[in-house]
């Protein structure tokens, strides 16, 4: 009887299977936003897979690491932002898709997508009663976080280049206005603390086209607004300091877990 207690507590708690957001969560996620932009574009053009062979493997691929995500029974940041990256680029070949292989408009694929998002919050919320990424701890919740991350990256692909190309804004003032909106979304948190789930969310999605504009500032030809510096230097950079920063929590992580053993060990 009286491990009872105990044996329920233990069916209960669940290691969450998000990170926090972090300085370094924000710079892995704006970096793979970018990386999602022109990765997309090196695979479909440069290296001349076509926009549908590009989608459907790294759709493909997606799959089996989403499969690998949900068997894990904890964070764990290279597997975790590996599919993040993935999952950037897929959101990013389903919109290009639409507008360049269906002629979806810009404007139209921004509304569906951000009614779906808003669709995916709702049912989520109501399902679970709450959408904070402090509690992805279980199989049900973890599909709805995956599912609206998907949809947050298809639609900042398709507000991005609405906002950058088809207003005539540019590459450059874009990424300063969607900087300037998640300056303004987390100054409303860090000065009010007011709605940090809402803010979280916010934030989110706008870092979705900043990253967009920022790889299409750096890739794109100088004749189209943009650095000329190439998708495949780009992709390279942004990868490389991408798996810098998850080796260094990889490292961070697994020394914080054996903290406490060797503090036992000391103690006993």
């Amino acid at each position: 009887m009286s491990h009872a207690p105990a044996a329920r507590l233990r069916t209960r708690v669940r290691s969450n299977k998000v990170p926090d957001p972090t300085v370094s969560f924000w710079v892995i996620k704006i970096l793979a936003t970018t990386v999602g932009e022109t990765a997309a574009d090196l695979l479909s053009d440069t290296v001349g897979l076509g926009l549908p062979l590009t989608t459907l493997v790294m759709a493909v691929t997606l799959v089996v690491f989403l499969v690998l995500q949900f068997r894990t029974r904890s964070y764990r940041p290279s597997l975790y932002w590996v599919t993040v990256v993935l999952i950037s680029i897929v959101g990013t070949c389903i919109t290009d898709n639409l507008t360049d292989g269906l002629g979806v408009p810009l404007a139209l694929s921004t509304t569906v997508f951000a009614v779906a998002l808003a669709a995916v919050f709702v049912i989520w919320y109501r399902s679970e009663g709450t959408i904070s990424i402090h509690s992805i701890d279980a199989v049900r919740r973890e599909a709805f976080y995956w599912l609206a991350i998907l949809f947050t990256f298809a639609l900042g692909t398709a507000a991005g280049d609405l906002i950058a190309e088809q207003t005539g804004l540019g590459y450059f003032p874009s990424l300063l206005l969607f900087a300037g909106a998640i300056a303004l979304t987390a100054a409303v948190w860090f000065i009010g603390h007011r709605g940090p789930v809402v803010c979280f969310w916010i934030a989110y999605i706008l870092t979705r086209p900043l990253g967009a504009s920022t790889g299409d500032l750096l890739s794109s030809p100088v004749e189209d607004g943009g650095l000329g510096i190439g998708t495949i230097t780009t992709s390279v950079v942004f990868l490389v300091l991408i798996a810098a920063v998850i080796s260094w929590l990889s490292i961070r992580l697994r020394r914080d877990a054996t903290a406490p053993q060797a503090q036992l060990g000391v103690s006993s």
